[in-house]
């Protein structure tokens, strides 16, 4: 007999590799070239630990910082491991986008997304204006979900530039 989260499982990686199946050969070919690094399963999703200063999820396969730069410019109640977690649940997210946009998910959350997070007028409203990266709908969307399915906390409101 098939456990629930077994069942589970199985359903988000078909529907991942079906419905999101744009995303997630991007980002199959991107874990590929990141083989090396340190993976893990978290809610069935393939976490890859990289370099970058930078996280994005691409279908099944998430790849978050290694180290959040923007640990230190966080109140101090907040330990690299608790922001780690929770921007690990934020990325899960997004993985939850895609199987909610489909195909539709580089377009309508990969292109707004990357862009609020890599314009320099963008970068630069935030600074500026105190904007957190994480009240943009995109990004907003998925802390919720996020914290919809793993019943834990995500990065809320939290300035990181």
């Amino acid at each position: 007999m098939v456990s629930k989260l077994s069942l589970k499982s199985a359903l988000y990686i078909i529907c991942q590799c079906s419905w999101g199946v744009l995303q997630t050969l991007l980002g199959a070919v991107v874990f590929l070239i990141h083989i090396r690094d340190r993976h893990f399963v978290f809610h069935s999703a393939v976490v890859t630990c990289w370099k970058s200063r930078s996280s994005v999820s691409l279908g099944m396969f998430v790849f978050v910082t290694d180290k959040p730069y923007f640990a230190p410019k966080l109140a101090p109640e907040y330990t690299e491991k608790e922001l780690s977690h929770r921007l690990l649940v934020h990325e899960y997210g997004h993985t939850i986008q895609s199987l909610i946009l489909g195909p539709l998910y580089l377009l309508v959350m990969g292109i707004p997304s990357t862009l609020w997070g890599f314009l320099p007028s963008a970068q630069k409203k935030r600074r500026e204006e105190g904007v957190s990266y994480f009240s943009f709908f995109t990004e907003r969307w998925a802390n919720l979900l996020g914290e919809k399915v793993t019943k834990s906390k995500s990065m809320e409101n939290l300035l990181i530039d």
